[in-house]
């Protein structure tokens, strides 16, 4: 096994450049074949959040995949190399796998304990597995990696540590009031409608707000998800993109997450949709550049964020129609007419619109600001031991198995010796009659499976223990074994489609679990 990750997060790079290197759907897929096409990845998959970007490949050597992988990683991100190379970070096979175990616990996480992040190594699994780059190892990683996560959340109360993205957002918006308190009575306003966006709503309605309306580019999913809201005993409707400026001046707390590589809410949009003018608007742009909260720019624009300009041009008589707003004081006092969350990476909604008056905006790094004064529960150092436990347990299982196609080579070379040489004594004895010929065929496999059994049950205990990679070796030259068996062998012995590797390992049970029945 030759693990490395070679990645950044909200703790090592500041999110103004994660924000930048955020990756497409079109630029991790590009991102993954060009990692296969470079000289040392076997394979590949890439883990992408709103917090983190890490590539996980199977090199065959160390120093050339560093620089391969961290070169692709600024190629595709459009950070320049240099610039990228000192928040980057790196992991090196157990070291690696301990990493990602750590980061599917929660560890690892903005909010220590959330367990959104099982979902985003689903995703990533599901990724390499669609563009067949990911092989034997990412798929045994990936998958225990969420059987790890889930054992952390079962046995422990890592939950309590933290909670989701979501709630600690909504917690910063409540600036220390019961968040249901806050919320009571609310209308909220949800811009997406992918994984983020439909555990922000759920969460909205979870905490008692009056009405959610989802706007989505696609009508459908924004449907949908407003009748599972109804279904669960909320109160939403759906509405198409273009009528966001309206349903804007209507709410009270505004939550986006969406994929858009342009500003979905510009500070003039907010601005018009509270009534203000645009010098307003311009006065609080000024104020976030003076500060240096300046909003990155961008490649693209989102053809959405176009329609949207046009229905946002005359918002003044909107906004005066709109029924009163349920209002609460910020952090200095001052009334809050409008909450805006934005949980999107890059980000959804100008930085500058905070200094609006009466607009409380909290965003990714507002929140990774707060979130380092988040508590720690007790129960950290328990799944830390979860994770010590199943990294060793992995180590060992793959180091195992790597000896498994020699020892599969070595039996069915025995097994062709047995045939051959019954073969000859047949021919050699032509009289012996059928149960004859069955008991002495029975008896020389028995012979022979007896002087194999201990040297290949040793063999495997030998290769699981740190440093047995070189048993397998020395098992092919001492038996002289065929190079190309071995490795057909071990080709026959891979992960098939995509359903067989969800659905691969060892039924359910962790990489310790596995350990100890192998080892017993």
């Amino acid at each position: 096994m030759s693990l490395l990750v070679v990645g950044l997060s909200h703790r090592s790079a500041p999110v103004s450049v994660l924000e930048r290197a955020s990756l497409s759907v079109d630029a991790k897929a590009k991102l993954l074949q060009d990692a296969l096409a470079s000289e040392p990845a076997a394979e590949a998959t890439v883990l992408a959040t709103c917090n983190r970007i890490e590539l996980y490949a199977d090199v065959e050597k160390f120093h050339a995949g560093v620089a391969e992988l961290s070169t692709l990683l600024a190629q595709h991100s459009g950070v320049g190399l240099e610039e990228l190379t000192p928040y980057l970070y790196v992991h090196y096979e157990d070291r690696a796998v301990h990493h990602l175990f750590s980061v599917a616990c929660g560890l690892d996480s903005m909010v220590v304990g959330e367990g959104q992040i099982l979902g985003q190594i689903k995703d990533a699994l599901a990724l390499g597995q669609e563009l067949h780059t990911a092989g034997r190892l990412i798929n045994d990683l990936f998958q225990q990696a969420l059987r790890v996560g889930k054992r952390a959340h079962s046995e422990t109360g890592i939950d309590r540590a933290g909670q989701s993205l979501v709630t600690f957002g909504l917690e910063q918006l409540a600036s220390g009031a019961p968040v249901a308190e806050w919320a009571s009575g609310k209308r909220a306003l949800v811009i997406g409608a992918g994984s983020m966006s439909s555990l922000a709503a759920a969460t909205l309605v979870r905490v008692g707000v009056a009405e959610v309306v989802v706007a989505n580019r696609t009508a459908e999913r924004a449907e949908r998800l407003a009748e599972i809201l109804n279904q669960s005993g909320g109160a939403a409707r759906a509405v198409p993109m273009d009528e966001v400026a309206q349903e804007l001046t209507r709410v009270d707390v505004a939550v986006s997450c969406t994929g858009a590589t342009g500003l979905v809410l510009t500070v003039e949009d907010v601005a018009a949709a509270l009534g203000l003018s645009a010098g307003a608007a311009s006065d609080g742009a000024a104020d976030a550049a003076e500060a240096g909260h300046v909003p990155q720019a961008r490649t693209e624009t989102d053809p959405n964020s176009l329609e949207l300009h046009g229905t946002w041009a005359d918002n003044g008589e909107a906004a005066a129609q709109a029924p009163p707003r349920v209002r609460v004081q910020d952090d200095a006092g001052k009334a809050v007419r409008l909450a805006l969350l934005d949980l999107a990476m890059p980000r959804d909604i100008d930085g500058a619109a905070h200094r609006l008056d009466g607009v409380r905006l909290v965003d990714i790094e507002s929140l990774a600001d707060a979130s380092a004064d988040a508590p720690m529960a007790s129960d950290v150092d328990q799944v830390r031991g979860i994770v010590g436990e199943e990294v060793a347990a992995f180590g060992a299982a793959q180091r195992a198995a790597q000896i498994t196609p020699t020892v599969v080579a070595l039996r069915s070379m025995a097994a062709d010796v047995v045939t051959n040489e019954v073969a000859r004594l047949e021919g050699r004895l032509p009289g012996l009659d059928a149960k004859q010929r069955a008991e002495i065929t029975q008896t020389v496999r028995r012979v022979v499976d007896k002087l194999l059994h201990a040297p290949t049950v040793r063999v495997k205990q030998l290769a699981s223990e740190p440093g047995g990679a070189g048993y397998a070796d020395a098992l092919r030259e001492l038996f002289d074994l065929d190079p190309q068996t071995v490795a057909a062998v071990s080709r026959a012995d891979g992960p098939k489609g995509p359903e067989d590797a969800v659905q691969g390992g060892t039924n359910g049970t962790t990489g310790a679990e596995s350990a100890k029945r192998g080892r017993a």
